[in-house]
């Protein structure tokens, strides 16, 4: 049987960058908090933990003084800043930069709307990590929608400035910007109801999708290793399993079965921008262990 891990799998350069910035610290210190979890994995998380990290909430962060927290690679939104100052916790920041950069052009677009008119719409998940970010940027106001349904929340007769969490699907982002196109233009307003749309996904995300397509067509079987909390995780297993309906989707080696792979010559495993490398080669090495 032929094994193959995906060279596109694995850590994406926000966390990779975050995760390295977390074992600096841990290195030099015995334990350091960080302010919810620092990827979305399960597994790396323990490892990390064991190492001395402290997973702490928004509400546990409230209540901390002189200490030092680590920000996460997916954002924050001011309020945790201005806790920072008022509390003398000292923040190291592992903001993605392609989120800060974001961040930024959401709040400059905030500050020079009309407020009475002008609506900023975020496509991504209510209550993700970086859409908490992102809404902070403009004070709670931004509509944030992920499904058609949700497309009740904006006022197609108002203009639309439309932006996409880092970490949505492209093809997602374009079949909603094509809808609220169709609403406008229903409206009969085109002259006043415009939308102003920005693609913000994040490229090494978006150039996943079709390379991930590729390599789940040219296997028997495809193991897709992500946290089941990972919003980017749920996104590509859906691809992989529209490109080859024997996809599975683990959480870590235990969940790994002898059956997944009967009668099949060649497996590929990949995962999330949020799997650690590590995970995809321990489950490469537990099925060769099935072949002895």
């Amino acid at each position: 049987m032929r094994i193959e891990i995906d060279k596109n799998a694995g850590f994406c350069f926000g966390v990779e960058k975050a995760i390295e910035r977390a074992e600096e610290e841990l290195r030099e210190n015995e334990s350091i908090y960080c302010l919810g979890e620092i990827v979305h994995n399960g597994e790396e998380i323990r490892r990390l933990e064991k190492k001395g990290l402290i997973t702490i909430s928004y509400d546990e962060y409230r209540k901390l003084k002189n200490v030092t927290v680590m920000l996460r690679a997916h954002g924050e939104p001011p309020e945790t800043y201005k806790i920072a100052r008022e509390n003398n916790i000292q923040l190291i920041d592992a903001t993605c930069p392609i989120v800060s950069r974001l961040q930024n052009r959401i709040k400059t677009r905030f500050n020079n709307i009309n407020k009475d008119q002008d609506q900023i719409v975020i496509f991504g998940k209510e209550g993700h990590a970086e859409i908490i970010g992102l809404e902070g940027q403009t004070r709670g106001q931004a509509i944030v929608i992920d499904e058609e349904d949700s497309l009740e929340k904006i006022d197609f007769t108002r203009p639309v400035f439309l932006y996409s969490q880092t970490t949505k699907s492209k093809k997602a982002f374009k079949a909603i910007k094509k809808k609220i196109e169709k609403k406008i233009k229903e409206t009969q307003l085109e002259n006043k109801a415009r939308l102003k749309f920005h693609q913000t996904i994040c490229g090494q995300v978006a150039n996943r999708e079709e390379n991930l397509q590729e390599f789940a067509k040219k296997h028997d079987v495809i193991l897709f290793a992500s946290g089941k909390n990972s919003s980017n995780g749920k996104v590509l297993f859906k691809v992989c399993k529209e490109a080859n309906p024997r996809s599975f989707f683990i959480s870590n080696v235990n969940e790994l079965k002898k059956s997944m792979t009967e009668n099949c010559s060649s497996v590929g495993i990949s995962g999330a921008t949020s799997t650690p490398s590590w995970l995809l080669k321990d489950i490469k090495n537990k099925l060769i262990s099935y072949t002895k």
